[in-house]
């Protein structure tokens, strides 16, 4: 890494952008940082920040170029349960925008990409428990589709273009400082809400679905190690299984109940259900923990004691 790196973030109003932002600004400078999203949100305030609809391969350039921008995050994408109910949206935002970004790596316009793949490119007849890094991948969802091919198309542009392009497979995500933002994890993120509003959740998984999981401190600590890593330790150039802590709605609840004793959890499984038993309940990422030194800091205590403190402030 130099100095003279300029990142830009697309889709940076989201869980993960919101985060990531702030983490490159410490370590890059506010101004080297520019956020972007499709439309203006209160990032526009903290630092440098573009309007821009990743779809728009033209308006992209433009941006890029105009600020010496050499890095790219894209993670403007259309999750899981909402591309369910809008499949053509969903297929064309993950895919184009992918391409827009992979073009201007392909034209040496900029030198590194980050784009997230996710553990829904697994499908139900991938191997359910320790799922491996090379595996059977026959996703189920719109979303997993999208996340698969991108992944061969990522693969594809490093053999034949020689672009620099890296990906991490999320697992559920959880953090506190944005709200769930329609994907099949986020009863997570939303049980903690309402335990402390309300003290009352009804979980629309059952109770024992167990999937893989991961603090958002320990997500944004992977992207940023991997695009750190010197560019012949990335080995896997489709994408990487991340691990974190696999846990099911009644485990976290249990935890939950140490720190709001009368809190109560009730199942009312629907459609996500299903999308939740076709994915992996949980993840071997020993490959990403040999090439680039990956290791998780939080586990379900401790995740679920910095859930409680920051949110109850």
């Amino acid at each position: 890494m130099h100095t003279k790196d300029k990142i830009l973030v697309i889709g940076s109003s989201g869980q993960i952008g919101t985060e990531l932002v702030h983490k490159l600004r410490d370590i890059y400078g506010v101004d080297n940082v520019i956020a972007s999203d499709i439309k203006n949100t209160n990032q526009a305030k903290e630092g440098p920040f573009e309007v821009a609809n990743v779809m728009d391969a033209h308006q992209l350039g433009e941006v890029v170029t105009r600020h010496n921008v050499n890095q790219v995050y894209l993670l403007a994408a259309l999750l899981s349960a909402t591309a369910e109910k809008m499949p053509k949206l969903g297929w064309e935002l993950n895919m184009q925008g992918l391409f827009n970004v992979l073009d201007l790596a392909k034209e040496k316009i900029i030198e590194r990409i980050y784009w997230p793949s996710s553990i829904a490119v697994f499908g139900p007849n991938t191997p359910k428990n320790n799922t491996p890094q090379f595996t059977v991948m026959e996703p189920s969802t719109v979303y997993g589709i999208s996340k698969q091919a991108g992944e061969r198309w990522c693969e594809y542009y490093f053999h034949k273009y020689n672009v620099d392009v890296r990906s991490l497979r999320y697992p559920g995500l959880i953090g506190w400082q944005s709200a769930p933002g329609g994907g099949t994890t986020d009863y997570a993120v939303h049980i903690f809400h309402e335990a402390i509003k309300n003290k009352t959740y009804e979980c629309f998984l059952s109770e024992n679905t167990t999937l893989p999981m991961m603090y958002m401190p320990d997500a944004i600590k992977a992207t940023i190690e991997i695009m750190q890593a010197d560019a012949d330790k990335v080995k896997v150039r489709s994408s990487y299984n991340l691990a974190g802590i696999s846990f099911s709605p009644k485990e976290i609840a249990e935890e939950i109940k140490k720190h709001i004793p009368d809190f109560s959890i009730s199942y009312k499984p629907d459609s996500r259900q299903q999308i939740a038993d076709s994915w992996p309940q949980s993840i071997d990422a020993s490959e990403a923990s040999k090439d680039w030194g990956w290791k998780p800091e939080y586990d379900l205590k401790r995740m679920t004691d910095d859930m409680m403190k920051n949110l109850k402030q």
